[in-house]
């Protein structure tokens, strides 16, 4: 999906999204902070934000960054963020996931829940985690990837011709991604109802993301 697809989209989803996925969402938002085990002091970005739902599990002693494309989404993140006094959020920025708007190795540690599968590039999605995450720092992912059952995942296949509308695509290969990506992975995990979700928290590979830097815009 392009970005003006997604920014339509989650305009839509803005005022219902907590409704829809919050709880259904929830067990992963916390599986995967807790994995973190986030330092006092750390710098923290999270990658599509949101409306916060995440933002309350963080520990207060750490410096969090929220990022997320669409405006809509990001104001109720605000709204969040004053309502429940959370002064560890440092910033709530709008910018683009596939081309962030921070220094290289800016943060001890990078997160994105259910980003890979709406974002246009998850290669290029990565590239950017892995750009601004300090050496010896770490990256964390939980999304939906296509399920290795043949019923479930032809189903998957099925309704994929309908991402657009959705927000996001189902059929997102585990192995291509990986594959993709080049990612470091050396913690899997199933979150969420019936396991249907994975966690992967993985290492930057620092050559990467100097040749992530080197590259040209396409």
């Amino acid at each position: 999906m392009d970005i003006d697809t997604i920014e339509r989209v989650y305009r839509r989803y803005a005022p219902r999204y907590d409704f829809y996925f919050g709880a259904l969402f929830q067990p992963g938002r916390r599986a995967v902070i807790q994995r973190m085990r986030c330092r006092p002091g750390e710098r923290v970005l999270e990658v599509g934000v949101g409306t916060g739902l995440s933002l309350p599990l963080y520990p207060r002693d750490v410096q969090l960054v929220g990022i997320d494309i669409s405006q809509e989404m990001l104001l109720r993140a605000c709204v969040r963020q004053g309502r429940e006094r959370l002064d560890h959020v440092a910033g709530l920025v709008r910018t683009d996931a596939e081309r962030l708007c921070f220094a290289d190795a800016s943060f001890d540690k990078v997160v994105a829940m259910y980003v890979a599968s709406v974002v246009p590039s998850p290669a290029r999605l990565v590239e950017e985690m892995r750009r601004v995450c300090r050496p010896g720092g770490e990256i964390f992912i939980v999304n939906h990837f296509h399920h290795a059952n043949p019923v479930i995942g032809g189903m998957e296949r099925l309704i994929s011709p309908m991402s657009r509308l959705m927000g996001f695509r189902p059929d997102v290969s585990l192995q291509r991604f990986i594959e993709e990506t080049r990612l470091e992975v050396v913690e899997r995990a199933p979150v969420n109802a019936f396991g249907y979700w994975t966690l992967l928290r993985a290492q930057p590979s620092r050559s990467l993301a100097v040749s992530a830097r080197r590259r040209p815009d396409a």
